[in-house]
């Protein structure tokens, strides 16, 4: 089975930073692209970045350009966050994403094939 393993979370003081990893391990599948999305307590699960894996052009929403930098390593099948100058408005559990097709926009959920666990980031005033 394909699964999405995040990892970095944490808690920091608001203006700190921190960098997510999302590793991909077991099966096979076809790379389109890699996407993070967050959902805090009560709210709806956002998007928050996005990469085209053969490419690496880059998505963000407006609430995070800016501040935070997707990327990604092809040796390791790993997508990474920068994420700088964290706000508290931030705290919320990260999801990775990965993506078999070109099929819908990268900020639509329905875009991503595959879903790791989530990792919590909390940042303190």
């Amino acid at each position: 089975q394909v699964q999405l393993v995040e990892s970095g979370g944490g808690l920091v003081q608001a203006g700190g930073s921190l960098r997510l990893s999302c590793a991909a391990s077991g099966g096979t599948f076809s790379r389109y692209g890699m996407g993070w999305f967050r959902q805090a307590p009560g709210k709806e699960r956002e998007f928050v970045a996005a990469i085209i894996w053969s490419s690496g052009n880059t998505y963000y929403s407006d609430s995070v350009k800016g501040r935070f930098t997707i990327s990604r390593d092809n040796a390791k099948i790993t997508a990474y966050l920068q994420m700088n100058s964290l706000k508290p408005e931030d705290t919320a559990v990260y999801y990775c994403a990965a993506s078999t097709s070109y099929s819908h926009t990268v900020s639509s959920e329905l875009r991503y094939a595959y879903w790791g666990q989530g990792t919590q980031v909390t940042v303190s005033s």
